[in-house]
């Protein structure tokens, strides 16, 4: 007891040195805090793939009444905004070649004659292809305000014509936000970026500002180092996670749905696992530079393999069993789990074992390599 004791005296000593020197520059503590919620903002506006604005030129070939009621409901929605009216469908080509448009929507000369006719009205939408998301969700729009219009017209008429309603709705996320989506995300994405970095940065500076030798001649032993080292990253971790929650409840409003308890249990686990990934990284780098660029050939792969802008059930096999190794990909299903859906512990459980099982493979092998570069 006497040696467990002393042992825990020890960490704690280190754990306090550690939080000294991420806290006692001005610049560093604000490093802290101010880049997690720039990084939120930035993600939370900028990466969406909502629309609210999409130009668009316009070839009215049928020039009706009917035609025009069709194009007032387009802008009437204020999403489309009309750039150019043309005569000739070639004429769009400028257009979508200077990229003042995205897309160019063709009525059909006979478009209301088809429509009395009890059979659905030709209308042709182009799109820019280059931008794949952009066009293809700003088809979705223009597909859903043509099908709601003619549905209406026939209505009105009393027609019973081919047009179908469809009527859908959308749980967890009722209004398709991408923002509901995105920012729940980043609690885990921006944590592990500055988490991972944090811990592999560690010892690497103790290298370069020659402290590494005191570690060595101190009653320290290679396990009391790294949970010295790894405990003041958890706690940086947590707080920035807190920090990012804090402003998708209260900037974003985005509604928590979940247990707080839950979302915690979840991130420490991942943290654990993030850090474990970290100390690895910190245990082979000579230096702070070399740490640095480790970290980002790691983290990388992590993003682009974690569902966060893509889901990872659409990417080729191989890679799809890459992602088991990924802590991030469990985050991230964690974090929309339990803020979006409300899920509980039972539900999540799959997604919390696997970091367990990251953080318990990563953390003896780091410790195994943290000892041998002691050795």
């Amino acid at each position: 007891m006497t040696m467990s004791f002393a042992s825990l005296l020890r960490i704690l000593t280190l754990i306090r040195k550690e939080l000294l020197v991420i806290l006692k520059d001005p610049r560093s503590r604000a490093s802290l805090v101010v880049p997690p919620i720039l990084q939120c903002l930035i993600f939370g506006y900028a990466a969406t793939y909502d629309l609210n604005t999409v130009p668009y030129a316009l070839v009215d070939q049928d020039r009706t009444t009917t035609s025009r009621n069709l194009v007032a409901k387009l802008e009437g929605s204020g999403i489309f905004e009309r750039v150019a009216t043309l005569t000739q469908t070639g004429q769009a080509v400028r257009l979508l070649d200077t990229k003042r448009a995205v897309l160019i929507i063709v009525v059909d000369r006979d478009f209301e004659r088809q429509l009395e006719a009890g059979s659905p009205g030709t209308v042709q939408v182009i799109a820019d292809g280059r931008n794949s998301n952009t066009s293809g969700i700003a088809q979705g729009y223009a597909n859903t305000i043509v099908g709601d219009f003619t549905a209406d017209w026939l209505a009105q008429k009393g027609s019973s014509g081919n047009a179908v309603q469809v009527t859908t709705r959308a749980w967890y996320n009722p209004q398709l936000e991408t923002r509901w989506s995105m920012v729940p995300s980043l609690i885990g994405t921006i944590t592990m970026l500055m988490t991972m970095m944090l811990t592999a940065m560690s010892v690497a500076r103790e290298r370069e500002e020659g402290t590494f030798d005191q570690l060595l001649v101190a009653p320290f032993t290679p396990t009391e180092i790294m949970i010295g080292k790894a405990v003041p990253s958890m706690i940086v971790g947590i707080t920035q996670a807190s920090t990012i929650l804090l402003v998708s409840l209260f900037w974003f409003r985005i509604p928590f749905a979940g247990s707080f308890l839950t979302l915690y249990l979840g991130l420490s686990l991942f943290l654990a696992a993030a850090i474990g990934f970290g100390l690895f990284l910190s245990s082979i780098a000579a230096n702070m530079q070399q740490a640095m660029i480790l970290c980002f050939v790691f983290l990388m792969p992590f993003m682009l393999l974690s569902g966060l802008m893509s889901p990872t059930d659409n990417m080729p096999e191989i890679l799809q069993y890459a992602t088991m190794i990924n802590p991030l990909k469990y985050a991230i299903s964690i974090t929309r789990g339990v803020y979006l859906e409300g899920a509980g512990i039972e539900a999540l459980f799959p997604d919390m074992l696997a970091l367990l099982a990251i953080a318990a493979a990563t953390m003896p092998v780091a410790a195994w390599m943290f000892r041998h570069r002691l050795n």
